[in-house]
């Protein structure tokens, strides 16, 4: 088993693959484990895998949990704000989960591996917050995060990675599902999930494992544009699929210091993912009570920001425009007239678009697409203001992403 991730930096069951392609060593630090934040000299070739080839993202970090037991359904439609008990062996759900209060503690993906058994991953610990709310069940939750590792393949040509590895054919696995297979002999769980808005699938692998199957997906793969990528890629194409990020978009109610770091699914874009007619889960009466009162005051928005703002505000310093490649995860002030109404939180350029975009919170009022609205921009320590009009999410929905 690995150390654990409270007490240092760990790398991944893939480390040793992916140590040996960071040779620049840019690491970053994913949940308390070494992650490559780019191979490369810079993440536009690996971003390029994931719209036109095949990227391989190492996904171990996830927090990772199994739920099983006669009640185990019970326990997961019990927590979150989806219906479990709709779910299909082999089908995913995408989820936020909330405390009493109707705040979302985190959003993640729930598996249905088996009748009464159930994969749950997480963006940040949750196995404390599973036991304290299954009370009463005959149920038993696992932290199997540092023992099962994960592999994201990513793109358009991934489905022929997958199938050269496996020999078998997966057009027949539709979004959000899934099937277990093997890899040269490696027991795997393969969903049809991603991170990215494009075609893909993850691979739930035991970590003992993990080399082989990295090895074959790298051997494999390599006539179909295989390559590692590192979550400077992966960041900026889950902005342009419009997906939220846990403490860059939002605060997890855990962690939230004062009212305004906590949010609501209705407030993130998640209202659809809670439904009110299934049995109670925790913080139903409280986002009831919330949509009865005419819903947040906040709202989840895209931006698209005016290019030609840009270019004048940096021709005022007789400077060609120079935007960062990577994802500013800063909060930006959003102004309507002489107001601030809001906040940008992910901005990005995005290569596909060939636009600068941006997920932002703002004032009910100003959700509407076509609402035009200004976003803070300093050039050389010279702020000035970039006209920023509100657009539908996400930004890029690729049809084969489904199809």
């Amino acid at each position: 088993m690995l150390p654990s991730r409270d007490f240092m930096s760990v790398g991944s069951p893939f480390f040793s693959r992916t140590a040996e392609l960071n040779r620049s060593l840019a690491w970053g630090d994913w949940g308390g484990y070494h992650a490559a934040a780019v191979y490369a000299d810079a993440h536009d070739i690996e971003y390029n895998a994931v719209r036109h080839a095949t990227a391989v993202f190492d996904v171990s970090p996830l927090y990772k949990y199994t739920v099983a037991g006669p009640d185990a359904v019970r326990l997961v439609d019990r927590v979150i704000t989806r219906d479990a008990t709709r779910l299909a062996v082999g089908q995913v759900a995408y989820t936020p989960w909330c405390d009493e209060r109707g705040k979302i503690i985190d959003d993640g993906t729930v598996t249905r591996i088996g009748e009464s058994e159930f994969r749950w991953t997480a963006a940040d610990a949750c196995y404390r917050w599973l036991r304290m709310n299954d009370g009463g069940l005959d149920v038993e939750v696992q932290d199997v995060s540092e023992t099962l590792g994960a592999l994201a393949l990513q793109g358009p040509t991934s489905r022929a990675v997958l199938e050269a590895v496996t020999g078998e054919d997966w057009a027949d696995v539709g979004y959000f599902r899934g099937r277990s297979t093997e890899i040269d002999g490696v027991p795997v769980d393969v969903t049809r999930t991603g991170y990215t808005g494009d075609l893909g699938y993850e691979l739930w692998i035991p970590a003992e494992s993990a080399e082989t199957v990295w090895d074959s997906v790298f051997d494999r793969g390599a006539a179909y544009g295989v390559r590692a990528a590192g979550i400077a890629a992966l960041d900026v194409a889950r902005v342009e699929a419009g997906l939220i990020l846990l403490e860059v978009d939002y605060t997890s109610a855990l962690h939230a210091i004062t009212a305004e770091h906590e949010y609501s699914p209705f407030e993130l874009g998640l209202g659809r993912l809670v439904n009110f007619d299934k049995a109670d889960f925790v913080g139903r009466r409280a986002l009831l009570a919330e949509q009865r009162a005419g819903g947040p005051p906040r709202r989840l928005v895209g931006l698209e920001l005016d290019w030609a703002d840009i270019e004048r505000a940096f021709a005022e310093h007789d400077l060609p425009p120079a935007v960062s490649p990577a994802v500013i995860r800063e909060e930006i002030p959003l102004h309507k007239r002489s107001r601030q109404v809001g906040r940008a939180t992910s901005t990005a350029w995005s290569p596909i678009l060939k636009r600068m975009v941006a997920l932002a919170s703002v004032e009910a009022d100003s959700e509407e697409p076509g609402t035009d609205l200004q976003v803070e921009w300093t050039v050389e320590g010279t702020r000035s203001r970039v006209g920023a009009r509100v657009v539908d999410l996400p930004f890029l929905d690729l049809p084969r992403k489904r199809g």
